[in-house]
């Protein structure tokens, strides 16, 4: 898996072009930290859908939390909070893809509001 480090939002001038800011998706997945603000961009420029889950570690009464699956259409792109119901052991999410031909991503950090 590759870690994703997060790229701070500036209050000033916002991200112009946000799809620039994109690494290639990794094979093995990727982790990428979570918290309040925090959020994964994923481009899909293939012509099938992608399927992006995030895994869900925890526990509700010693049920298992189901894990979060986004599929995102062919061509397309979405925005997925890194909530903290997603961090795991290393306090990351993990992330995993169906297919990476032609995916990007990124994880952006919006600034505090304090």
């Amino acid at each position: 898996m590759a870690n994703l480090s997060l790229i701070p939002v500036p209050v000033a001038t916002g991200i112009a072009d946000v799809a620039a800011q994109a690494v290639a998706a990794a094979g093995g997945g990727d982790t990428a930290p979570v918290g309040p603000g925090r959020f994964l961009y994923v481009a899909n420029g293939d012509a099938s859908p992608k399927t992006v889950t995030l895994a869900t570690p925890g526990t509700v009464s010693g049920l298992a939390i189901a894990d979060t699956a986004v599929v995102v259409a062919a061509g397309d792109h979405a925005i997925i909070p890194l909530a903290n119901v997603f961090r795991g052991a290393t306090g990351r999410a993990a992330i995993t893809y169906s297919a990476v031909t032609s995916v990007t991503v990124a994880a952006f950090e919006l600034p505090s509001s304090g």
